[in-house]
């Protein structure tokens, strides 16, 4: 069965030889004080010791900038910036842009997104932050600011599982748009007690996400494979290729997840396969089962 972009089809469980201890490990929490100013290093490409479990394969951080504090690179390996809060002057490719974010959840991402070996500035008007993710990437992509007026977003499950997946998904760019990528980046919404990445999917490449929510101590949960992770404001995930996966927020809490997808060597990422048990909630017609509340009392 395809997807309207014709790219997702069903097909049978694949599994993963991790181990319990990596499966452990596959979530990242957030520093109780929360992220510090400057670099924050979560995940390292290339390390599977101590926190990082195993390889997905992409360094990923968040870096936090003071009011008035400049960052400035020449890039060693292909970079995604994906400003999460604040408003900044950035200059790439010899052009200068003041942008701005105030929600994750009402507005649309600004992102950098640059290869090895070009330039980035970007100077904070506010304490602004940002998701820094990086990988290996010999090739020269071009750097260039996505705005959040040219990022469409998508309003998928709508009409599916009794509004249960109902969820906003944002998607920066892929392998049609960016094939000298290896990355493939994107955004999701959860609403409040909803499900995302639903019905549960697995794709045979490596992928991170990164959480945040409307208040402070909202939550959710986050399934890889057979263990599921409670998750929380500026918690990490990462998947390893060829795991089942699929989260929820809990009620009153909308819920903000970061995605990025590292292409494999050979085998890039054109889209995800359903788990077969759960395929039937693709079909509009079959909402599934509808409880029957019993009359109130006279």
């Amino acid at each position: 069965m395809s997807s309207r972009n014709g790219n997702v089809y069903i097909s049978g469980r694949t599994t993963n030889p991790m181990t319990v201890r990596s499966l452990n490990l596959c979530l990242l929490r957030a520093p109780r004080t929360g992220f510090s100013s400057g670099y924050n290093p979560v995940a390292i490409e290339g390390s599977t010791a101590n926190r990082s479990g195993f390889d997905a394969r992409m360094d990923f951080g968040i870096l936090r900038l003071r009011r008035s504090e400049s960052f400035c690179t020449t890039t060693t390996k292909e970079c995604l910036w994906v400003l999460m809060k604040g408003r900044c002057r950035v200059t790439v490719a010899g052009k200068s842009d003041l942008i701005s974010r105030e929600s994750l959840f009402e507005e649309g991402p600004f992102a950098v997104h640059a290869g090895a070996g070009e330039t980035v500035e970007i100077r904070a008007k506010t304490v602004a932050e940002w998701t820094v993710t990086r990988t290996t990437n010999a090739r020269r992509i071009g750097a260039r600011l996505y705005r959040n007026d040219e990022v469409a977003t998508e309003d998928r499950g709508a009409g599916l599982a009794q509004g249960a997946c109902r969820r906003l998904v944002r998607t920066l760019f892929d392998y049609a748009s960016r094939p000298d990528s290896n990355l493939v980046a994107g955004e999701v919404v959860n609403y409040p007690g909803r499900w995302s990445t639903y019905p549960p999917h697995h794709h045979p490449q490596p992928e991170i996400y990164h959480y945040r929510f409307t208040r402070p101590q909202g939550y959710g949960h986050s399934e890889v494979g057979e263990n599921v992770y409670k998750v929380h404001n500026g918690d990490t995930i990462k998947i390893p290729g060829g795991l089942d996966h699929s989260q929820v927020s809990a009620p009153g809490y909308g819920m903000y997840y970061l995605w990025v997808i590292r292409h494999l060597p050979g085998r890039p990422y054109k889209g995800f396969e359903f788990t077969p048990a759960h395929a039937w909630l693709l079909d509009p017609k079959n909402q599934g089962w509808t409880p029957r509340l019993a009359a109130a009392s006279a």
